[in-house]
Order: structure tokens, then sequence, then C-alpha cells
């Protein structure tokens, strides 16, 4: 069953990433005006490069995710892969970007987290549905 889950978040990403490429970084549906970066990744284990749709949020020059994996238990196979290897690539519109991800904590995170839930208010609900904090990643860039 896990192997179908798997699948279908596959091919439910490489749909909103193909979309996303097709249409200058914008996407419809259910994330028509959220703003979505593609974060490129590479596997903690695997070495592979893996690549992970993402609403995000601007913080001046740098880029904001949350690992909040719709409130899931545990947090998603990208976090761990960014705690591993912090050099990652984003594509943001038609820019890509190289960047280093580190996890906010203390009061850098709330504040960024409040604002998050306050432009999302999905992301709220996540927080209900979970005892784990919600890891808040910047992504800053690398020149």
């Amino acid at each position: 069953m896990e192997r179908k889950v798997m699948g279908d978040r596959q091919d439910w990403n490489k749909k909103i990433i193909e979309e996303f490429r097709a249409n200058q970084g914008k996407v419809g549906g259910m994330f028509e005006g959220t703003p979505i970066l593609l974060l490129h990744h590479t596997g903690a284990k695997s070495g592979k490069v893996r690549v992970n749709p993402l609403a995000y949020q601007a913080n001046g020059n740098r880029l904001v995710v949350f690992a909040s994996k719709g409130g899931a238990p545990t947090n998603p196979d990208w976090f761990h892969n960014l705690k591993a290897n912090p050099r990652a690539t984003v594509e943001v519109g038609t820019e890509t970007r190289d960047v280093r991800a580190r996890v906010a904590e203390g009061e850098e995170r709330e504040k960024i987290w409040s604002r998050q839930k306050e432009i999302m208010p999905g992301f709220a609900g996540y927080e209900t549905k979970t005892t784990r904090q919600i890891p808040v990643i910047i992504l800053e860039p690398v020149s």
C-alpha cells in the first residue's frame, strides 16, 4: 500500500511540476495564487537529485519553506535530505537559484511561522493535526 501512495504522490507532484514549468512558475487548481517553488535537493541516502513543488514565503532575499507534510506525524523526506545536504537549487518563476538551507529556530522561527499562518491559514490547520513542531526552513542565496 505504501508503494501505491508514494507512486500517487510522485504522479501528483509531476503534474504540478509540469504545470509550473509550462506557465512560468504559476499553477492553478487548489494552488492558484499560492507562491510555489520547485526545490531540487539531493537524497541523503541515494545521492539522487529529487524535485518537490512547495509553497513558500518570500523573506527579503531569502525564501522560506515549511516541512508541514499536511500535518502528518513525520517530517517530509525532502526535509531530511536538506539536513544531510543543505546545498540545493530552487526554481522560482522562470529563475533558478542556488541556495543553502538552514532550519529557523526560536524567535526567528516563530515570527516566520506566525506570518505563514496569516498568509495561508491552511498551515494553522496542519499544526493542529500533529504533535511535532513543523520545521521552518530558510533558503539563503549562495553567491
